[in-house]
């Protein structure tokens, strides 16, 4: 654990300081030049945009403003929606002590501090509310040293991520706190903050209206990377008003956000799927193109097009798995950006072909029979018989050899003697199922026949 090299906490490890605390301290709230997102930072809570679905009147946060009671929380929103903000602003509402750490460089010694520091201080009377920035990234344990503490009212804990609760906070802590979603800023929200800024600096920003559309779609609802880009705006612009690609080329560009092993990986990849599902070709090329510039292997893209291939198409078009199957052999073959086409090219072929689940419902129907009657054994008549004994016990006894039939198809049931005949597999009436409903029909009629054939022998024996 790092110590702070100057100043009164010589001796305390960084991450026990709360950041608000260290920058009174020092001094730098006055004489340090400040970045404009920060001096732009709401004073209260009506001036917070883009959330009036939590802080309006009938809004989760807008409740407990007008109760005078904040409960612990889980702030869940992409970055630059106002976690940190509002957690600032609803313990100066409620009168608590506000403390701040961050999860990535505060271990359970800096915690230890902060209970401590917690408890004296409601000994005194006053709550503590503690916001945890990043707070999925605390292991399992880190997150159970909170609950005794929030239990118990020392703290108030107000957690802020950008990773889906139910998978990166323990179920104990979260049973004990409540999840909210802030929204990504829309464009109403990133206007009013550009208005802010420009009042601010007392200068309209030098960008002609597409540039300041481009401006926008740069900051992909991020308000603090969008206030970052003004202000770098105006320092290096000049007196030049700026075009997109002047824009483009003085800030260059923003990758997107994404990250490969967390929530978004897994939002877009669903979006592609579903897109690919409603038939809505534009849709899934969009979502293709969107995960392949962030830098997705090209390779999961298309393992998931194989999977949709046989699990949301299967029969009703056969030829789709082999699309899938061809993108995966051109881009290993071309490689990036060229082998990129035939990914697009599968991706519509899927999209625009017929859709059918039945295959891969009847697969699972099949094994969910095969589960329940797992121990049955097939009729006598479909069993080897490699011995003279195993003949002399009945196996083979019986059976037709459907080549030898007029139809190629005998008619007999290969089902275990002592289970109904089940029927898993169910086409639709789209794509070359229809021929398969055709093909089942007249083997289905085939059996009948067999069947009533085979009743007379039986009843005379």
């Amino acid at each position: 654990m790092l110590a702070c090299r100057s100043g009164p906490f010589l001796s305390l490890p960084c991450g026990a300081i709360g950041v608000s605390n260290l920058f009174e301290q020092a001094g730098l709230e006055t004489g340090a030049p400040r970045p404009l997102a920060d001096r732009l930072r709401p004073k209260a809570l009506d001036e917070v945009v883009g959330q009036a679905h939590l802080l309006g009147g009938d809004g989760a946060l807008g409740r407990m403003v007008k109760s005078g009671r904040i409960s612990s929380l889980i702030l869940w929103g992409p970055p630059g929606t106002g976690k940190t903000t509002i957690a600032r602003l609803l313990a100066n509402h409620a009168d608590l002590a506000f403390e701040q750490i961050s999860a990535i460089f505060s271990g359970v010694a800096d915690l230890k501090k902060v209970f401590e520091a917690a408890k004296a201080r409601r000994m005194g009377g006053r709550g503590t509310l503690l916001f945890v920035d990043e707070i999925h990234r605390f292991n399992r344990s880190q997150q159970d040293g909170f609950l005794p503490y929030v239990e118990d009212g020392t703290i108030t804990l107000i957690g802020a991520t950008t990773e889906n609760p139910s998978f990166e906070i323990n179920g104990a802590l979260l049973s004990r706190m409540q999840v909210l979603v802030l929204n990504r800023h829309d464009d109403a929200a990133l206007d009013e903050l550009l208005g802010r800024a420009e009042a601010e600096i007392e200068k309209p920003l030098p960008l002609d209206d597409d540039a300041r559309i481009s401006l926008k779609a740069m900051a992909d609802g991020d308000g603090r990377f969008l206030l970052n880009c003004v202000e770098t705006l105006y320092d290096l612009a000049g007196d030049d008003t700026l075009d997109p690609k002047a824009l483009a080329k003085l800030l260059q560009k923003r990758a997107p956000s994404y990250d490969k092993d967390r929530d978004g990986h897994y939002n877009l990849i669903s979006a592609l799927h579903k897109s690919l599902r409603g038939s809505d070709a534009d849709a899934a090329l969009y979502w293709t193109a969107r995960m392949l510039t962030a830098g997705e292997d090209p390779l999961y893209v298309i393992r998931r097009l194989v999977r949709f291939a046989s699990e949301d198409i299967g029969l009703a078009d056969p030829e789709a798995i082999h699309q899938a199957l061809a993108a995966k052999d051109a881009y290993e073959f071309l490689g990036s950006p060229e082998g990129e086409s035939q990914i697009a090219q599968a991706v519509i072929y899927l999209a625009t072909a017929p859709k059918s689940n039945a295959a891969y419902v009847a697969e699972k129907a099949s094994k969910k029979a095969a589960r329940a009657n797992g121990n049955l054994m097939p009729p006598s008549h479909i069993l080897n018989a490699p011995t003279k004994l195993m003949k002399d016990m009945g196996y083979g006894a019986g059976y037709a050899y459907d080549h030898d039939t007029e139809a190629g198809v005998s008619g007999q049931d290969y089902f275990p003697e002592d289970m109904r005949r089940q029927e898993f597999y169910r086409p639709v009436e789209r794509g070359f199922e229809r021929e398969i409903q055709k093909r089942l029909a007249y083997f289905a009629r085939i059996r009948a026949d067999y069947a009533a054939r085979a009743k007379p022998d039986a009843e005379n024996d």
